[in-house]
């Protein structure tokens, strides 16, 4: 009798909780639902935020995602300009560049908050103090027309691309503009010094903004090859049928892992905790796998047969402090080399 009631007293301690834990849920969604929407500035591919921003609409009816895309180093700049302002409006902020989460985190300008099941993610997907953790990342990759430049001629590595024959034939983002091209300048800087850029400016590479752009450039053969870029843009062009071959080199790729947080100031703090939890659940983190290449840190993700797995590829992390210190001396440098 004695154990009998020993476990029905847990089961019905257990049932407790559980009534708590969904009492709790369902008061933070009726919450959210009177936000009525959550404002996402992000630096994902406009396509690819606006799938997520689907997604989550499908699943929590009657809560708005406004999303807000471009440019990691102007979503910085719009958010540091609006609080001059005294305008907040941001709820959750999404850039590729990791050193800005450095500075908003010294600024107090992040909440602290977990997403459900991040805490399984790997360390370079989580800042140690909780305030933000990386939604996806990308490596920097080579890409070519395949129309225009044969197998056996296309560049193979960084210094390839050095090579006096891709005069006026290349294309290059900017780190002025976008957090994965500065993360990719510091980590080539550190794989070949700034020597590498100076001589890559001889070639006279078409300038580009976002980390996007040269895939599009590429696949229409205004310029055949690619110097820099995220492998998830042209995986996606080349599935589209787009003559694109992405090319890994051996000495390593940049890895820019992307992260997310929510502004301390958010006007609509619940819709953004909601819309936070769902983009590091499973099924969204697959789905930017599996439709967008992108990587994750979820470890139940699996990832297309047709793109390397993170542990095949030699990686070149940048550290989001250093990024975040060297951030001005990467723009200034590369409008030194390329004129702007």
């Amino acid at each position: 009798m004695t154990m009998r009631w020993s476990v029905s007293a847990v089961l019905a301690g257990w049932l407790a909780l559980g009534a708590v834990a969904a009492s709790a849920q369902d008061a933070r969604l009726e919450a959210a639902r009177k936000e009525g929407k959550v404002v996402w500035y992000t630096s994902l591919a406009l396509s690819s935020a606006e799938k997520v921003a689907k997604l989550f609409e499908a699943a929590y009816p009657g809560i708005r995602v406004e999303v807000h895309r471009t440019g990691s180093q102007r979503i910085l700049q719009r958010v540091m300009q609006e609080l001059q302002a005294n305008l907040k409006l941001a709820d959750v902020i999404h850039t590729s560049d990791a050193g800005h989460f450095v500075l908003l985190k010294e600024k107090k300008l992040l909440m602290k908050y977990t997403p459900a099941g991040a805490d399984a993610f790997p360390a370079g997907f989580k800042d140690r103090d909780g305030y933000y953790y990386g939604l996806r990342a990308t490596v920097n990759v080579i890409a070519y027309n395949t129309k225009i430049v044969p197998a056996a001629e296309a560049p193979r590595t960084w210094k390839d691309l050095l090579d006096p024959k891709w005069k006026g034939k290349l294309v290059t983002a900017h780190p002025g503009y976008s957090g994965v091209i500065a993360t990719h300048v510091l980590a080539l800087v550190h794989l070949h010094g700034w020597d590498y850029f100076k001589q890559l400016a001889q070639n006279r590479p078409m300038l580009v903004q976002s980390a996007v752009d040269p895939s599009g450039v590429v696949a229409s053969g205004e310029r055949p090859v690619a110097v820099n870029g995220g492998d998830y843009t042209f995986y996606q062009v080349k599935k589209k049928g787009n003559p694109v071959e992405i090319v890994y080199p051996k000495e390593g790729v940049p890895l820019v892992v992307s992260p997310t947080a929510i502004a301390a100031f958010a006007p609509h703090p619940n819709a953004a905790k909601l819309f936070t939890d769902f983009t590091f659940g499973k099924d969204v983190q697959q789905v930017l796998a599996d439709t967008e290449g992108l990587y994750t840190g979820h470890p139940g993700v699996r990832y297309p047969a047709d793109k390397p797995k993170l542990g095949d590829l030699k990686l070149l992390p940048a550290d989001p402090e250093e990024l975040e210190k060297r951030n001005e001396e990467i723009k200034k440098r590369f409008v030194e080399f390329f004129g702007a």
